[in-house]
Formats: C-alpha cells, structure tokens, sequence
C-alpha cells in the first residue's frame, strides 16, 4: 500500500511538468494575441471594426524569434470570411504594426 502511494506521489508532479514547459514555449505567440485583443477592444479607432454582431473574429499566432510574432485576425459571418488583417507585433517593446497587402 505505501508503496503505491509513493509511486503517485512521484508521477503526480511528472504530468505537469510538460504543461508547463508548453507555456513557456509559447510565451511570445500568447503574449502577441493578448496585445492585438486588448488595443482592438478598447481603440475605438483601431483598424479592426467589429461593429456588426454577427461577426466573429479568430486570431492565429507565429513566432518570428523571442520578440516577433505575426497575429492573423480572420472576420467571419458563420462559414464566409469577411475581412483578413495581420500584424507584426514586438512584444518586448509592445508595439503592433499592421501589415498592408
């Protein structure tokens, strides 16, 4: 009996180790998501207008290097895309630039 006790007491910590360690990897593609949701909520004159309610935007993140990130914000009405923006985003100055195609 003890002896399974000190099997989960060793394994338990074991399986939070990898979620951990997932976080730190993608520390910068969260942290570029959190800067283009923030400025885009609260800037009433940011590039991104979400007026109409039954759109909803989705964001996607790719790491560049430890401080770069592209963010993609897709607008979608159900099944259509209404509107693509991209953004290069440094998050260790914490300044967005929106990418014009």
């Amino acid at each position: 009996m003890e002896m399974k006790k000190l099997t989960k007491f060793i394994l338990f910590p074991l399986l939070f180790i990898p979620v951990l360690h997932a976080n730190e990897n993608f520390s910068v593609e969260i942290e570029a998501l959190t800067l283009v949701m923030e400025k885009y909520k609260k800037d009433p004159e940011a590039e991104i207008k979400l007026d109409i309610k039954n759109i909803k935007p989705s964001y996607m993140a790719l790491k560049q290097d430890e401080c770069n990130a592209t963010v993609k914000v897709t607008e979608k009405t159900g099944l259509e895309i209404v509107n693509t923006e991209s953004f290069d985003v440094n998050v260790c100055k914490k300044e967005i630039y929106k990418v014009i195609n």
